[in-house]
């Protein structure tokens, strides 16, 4: 119970911090940022449809990962699933 208080007792200070982060950035960084989200969205749709067309879930997982490499952080693009 006492480490449930102290958690919640952190999210105001971590929503803090991270309204001020993102104030902290440039147009230009939004803009980068922006692009770099639709990259990722595009490179997952691509996943999504990998696995439609019946190509099997390493195949389109070895894709993914080509097409995320230097765009996101870990080898799951920005998101990792349960199967």
């Amino acid at each position: 119970m006492k480490k449930l208080l102290t958690a919640l007792a952190l999210v105001p200070m971590l929503l803090a911090g991270a309204l001020a982060h993102a104030q902290a950035h440039s147009d230009k960084e939004t803009k980068a940022d922006v692009e770099r989200h639709r990259a990722m969205a595009a490179a997952h749709e691509a996943a999504a449809k990998c696995l439609e067309s019946g190509k099997g879930h390493d195949q389109c997982q070895k894709d993914l990962q080509a097409a995320c490499k230097n765009l996101a952080i870990g080898k799951y693009c920005g998101m990792k699933h349960a199967h």
